[in-house]
């Protein structure tokens, strides 16, 4: 047992779950087992993507990102589902619950992957035995497949968790560099991105194991600080710890979403921005916290992507705040082209508590009104929907579009 919990280092895992979105439909609906699945947004419409697929539709081709229409080309027996984030929030929710009876030390990355310190879990076993346990209760009571990772640290037991998929366990040592990690093609590296990658090219640097042995002034002087850091990765060197307050250290709430064709209609992008600042206000009041700066995004038609922002006196987190200063920054910077995706992100966020609104004797009795009737508005959403006080009844090809974005303000939920 000592040699798999040493003295002065940790032991981490890092939890992937396998084709996720796919594996919730699966669970849910049995008979798409075996079968290939793809879940993509607004399938009927042009703008549809592939977010992810089973394995059998991989088998085909199919892949994250692939447009819908070349998804089916490829495989014209494609199942393809909408999104259902209702549903993959609960399976993630009751996944990392599972998690939570082996440690306390998770830090939640996204809704289908996670950290685990489990060095002081020495009383349930060797970590191989703890890593089955979970990877075969995750299975069991969700019928969900993951990979496990086992590391010293955050990047080996990340880069252990994708050498085997799906239900995989592997573990990845320092001592296991030269031979398992180095000979990999440098574009395998967790942290490396294709640009990057362009770059290490150019100094010869084709593997992980040549990055590992590079001087380090020639990586800072190609890359700046982030050289150093890819090069100290390589050699299976990482100090970050894993921490569960992570999930809450942001510092922007944001909303973007894809038109369902490119426009330069102002009314629909009008509209847009309504429905996005709302998404970001039930967001804001979630976490309870306040903005001071709002930023504007614009993608046109040809992938050309500008941001715009302004900082703000006071401190915001409603609907009509956010939307006015939005469409302001709209209007001062849309060259007018074809519009195709539209985001809005409030940043430089402070806790509500932490700010002292200064409020006059006559406007005293209006906040307090307007904060309780707010809550109540969100209470009656989350239970009943937000159409909840919508007169006009939609159609389900009038829904909100499918949003690509996927925030990370529910993480912690599990807790609850």
């Amino acid at each position: 047992m000592s040699n798999w919990y040493p003295k002065k280092g940790r032991v981490i895992f890092h939890i992937d779950m396998n084709c996720f979105y796919a594996a919730v439909e699966m669970a849910d609906d049995t008979s798409l087992k075996g079968k290939p699945v793809a879940i993509a947004g607004n399938p009927e419409e042009r703008k549809g993507i592939i977010v992810t697929s089973s394995y059998e539709a991989r088998a085909y081709g199919v892949k994250t990102t692939m447009p819908l229409w070349q998804a089916r080309r490829l495989c014209p027996e494609l199942i393809v589902l909408r999104p259902n984030f209702d549903r993959y929030r609960k399976a993630s929710q009751e996944m990392f619950k599972i998690l939570a009876e082996v440690t306390p030390m998770i830090e939640p990355i996204s809704i289908d992957e996670g950290y685990l310190d489990i060095t002081d879990s020495q009383h349930l076993g060797n970590p191989l035995e703890i890593a089955h346990r979970l990877q075969n209760r995750i299975l069991m009571e969700l019928d969900l497949p993951s990979s496990i990772g086992i590391g010293p640290n955050k990047f080996l037991a990340k880069t252990a968790s994708d050498m085997k998929k799906p239900l995989g366990i592997t573990v990845l040592r320092i001592r296991d560099l030269e031979q398992v990690l180095w000979p990999e093609p440098i574009e395998k590296m967790y942290g490396v991105g294709e640009k990057t990658a362009e770059k290490l090219h150019l100094i010869q640097i084709k593997t992980i194991g040549d990055l590992a042995k590079r001087d380090v002034y020639d990586l800072t002087q190609l890359l700046g600080v982030n050289g150093e850091r890819l090069r100290n990765r390589a050699n299976g060197i990482d100090s970050r710890v894993v921490d569960p307050e992570a999930v809450n250290d942001f510092k922007s709430i944001g909303s973007s979403q894809t038109l369902p064709h490119d426009t330069i209609d102002e009314q629909a992008i009008y509209q847009l921005l309504e429905q996005l600042a709302h998404n970001v206000e039930r967001r804001l009041k979630r976490r309870e916290v306040v903005g001071i700066s709002v930023q504007l995004m614009i993608r046109y038609h040809d992938r050309k992507t500008i941001t715009r922002s302004r900082k703000l006196n006071v401190y915001i987190d409603e609907q009509a705040e956010i939307v006015e200063v939005a469409t302001e920054l709209f209007q001062r910077h849309w060259n007018l082209e074809p519009i195709r995706l539209v985001g809005i992100t409030v940043q430089d966020l402070e806790n509500k508590h932490h700010i002292a609104k200064q409020l006059n004797l006559f406007t005293y009795e209006q906040e307090i009104l307007k904060s309780e009737l707010q809550i109540t508005v969100d209470h009656l959403s989350e239970k009943y929907g937000e159409d909840v006080f919508k007169q006009l009844k939609v159609e389900d090809d009038q829904k909100d579009p499918f949003t690509t974005s996927f925030q990370k303000d529910f993480l912690d939920d599990y807790r609850k």
